[in-house]
């Protein structure tokens, strides 16, 4: 009897798993590397991960420009729903609409919301990636005609996740910004920049936004490589701040869900805490090295520095990083499977 009522348990959250993914026709990406699905790859910058080893643990080993050793968190959130498993970036010339009608990336790593940010590495910057989202739906009504896109448009899920670069490697690398805002500043000139982006959005026919804010960002090996005074434990400083950035951004999320008819937009805020959890308790979710990445040296290799001379640890999913900046095929899958079933049920 017990055990009926379990398979028949199953079968009811697995319907209304599959009932409520029916609903998501397709999750479009905006961000940067920790959702960028290999758009770096056609750009002039020095940021770029479309080489051995990222990729290695990918599906038939190959390095797609994720900044990776395997999948990144869309992926992931794209095959909770019922897509498909890896979400291809817009700029990469062996796909066209028929494959992005179901799951778009616009996301280049390096970018944030500022665009200062952008011009450091060279690359895409935000409102760029929303001039390629509207250059997409063009192509989605020549493709399936204006009534089915905008279903599409409309219905689709959007994921955004950025900030990190702005801080790290903008306001505290160089003195530009520094020298016009204090952090607290920089904060809000970057909420506001989020904020209109949302509208944008919200103007170009997006109505299910999700927003993923920074990371515990001090904890990056990098960070904690340069971290001399704090004995190369984490930055708190920079966790900080990117707590307050965090707060402000899940304000901006509240105030726009008053604000704007019909728009359903979420503030995952759990990601940062299960991360933080993931880097303090590392045992419990089965890593063994936080501090370092499993990358060359793992102190501060990431894109070039990470390539196929570099010695690279044996099992990836021992460590929480891949390389000093971007976490495991294995961190991404637990920071997403924190947050797939709230997305589950928040947009159906």
């Amino acid at each position: 009897m017990a055990n009926s009522m379990h398979i028949n348990l199953v079968l009811f959250f697995t319907q209304l798993i599959i009932l409520v993914a029916a609903k998501i026709p397709a999750v479009i990406v905006f961000g940067d590397s920790s959702v960028d699905a290999g758009n770096n790859n056609v750009i002039s910058t020095l940021l770029k991960s479309n080489f051995r080893p990222y990729g290695r643990d990918f599906q038939g080993g190959r390095p797609t420009g994720r900044f990776c050793n395997g999948r990144i968190p869309p992926d992931f959130i794209s095959q909770a729903f019922g897509l498909k498993p890896a979400i291809p970036a817009y700029l990469d010339p062996s796909y066209s609409i028929s494959d992005f009608a179901t799951g778009v990336c616009f996301a280049s790593a390096g970018t944030g919301y500022d665009n200062a940010t952008s011009k450091v590495l060279n690359v895409i910057p935000l409102w760029r990636e929303i001039e390629y989202y509207r250059d997409y739906q063009n192509k989605l009504r020549a493709y399936v005609g204006n009534e089915k896109a905008n279903e599409i448009i409309r219905e689709s899920l959007y994921l955004m996740s950025l900030g990190t670069n702005d801080f790290l490697e903008n306001y505290y690398t160089f003195p530009t910004r520094r020298s016009q805002f204090t952090v607290k500043q920089y904060e809000d000139f970057l909420v506001r920049i989020a904020g209109n982006f949302i509208a944008e959005l919200y103007n170009l026919g997006a109505r299910k936004i999700s927003v993923t804010g920074v990371p515990p960002m001090g904890c990056l090996p990098l960070e904690r490589t340069t971290n001399f005074i704090g004995r190369h434990d984490c930055s708190e400083e920079y966790n900080n701040v990117a707590l307050e950035f965090n707060g402000k951004l899940e304000g901006l999320v509240s105030e726009m869900n008053r604000n704007f008819g019909g728009l359903k937009i979420l503030f995952t805020r759990n990601v940062y805490d299960t991360f933080y959890d993931i880097i303090r308790r590392p045992a419990l979710f089965g890593f063994e090295v936080t501090g370092m990445a499993c990358c060359a040296t793992g102190t501060f290799e990431m894109s070039y520095l990470c390539n196929e001379h570099s010695i690279t640890c044996p099992d990836a999913n021992k460590y929480v990083f891949w390389d000093a900046f971007h976490p495991t095929e294995k961190t991404n899958q637990i920071l997403s499977d924190s947050i797939i079933p709230i997305l589950l049920s928040h947009f159906h």
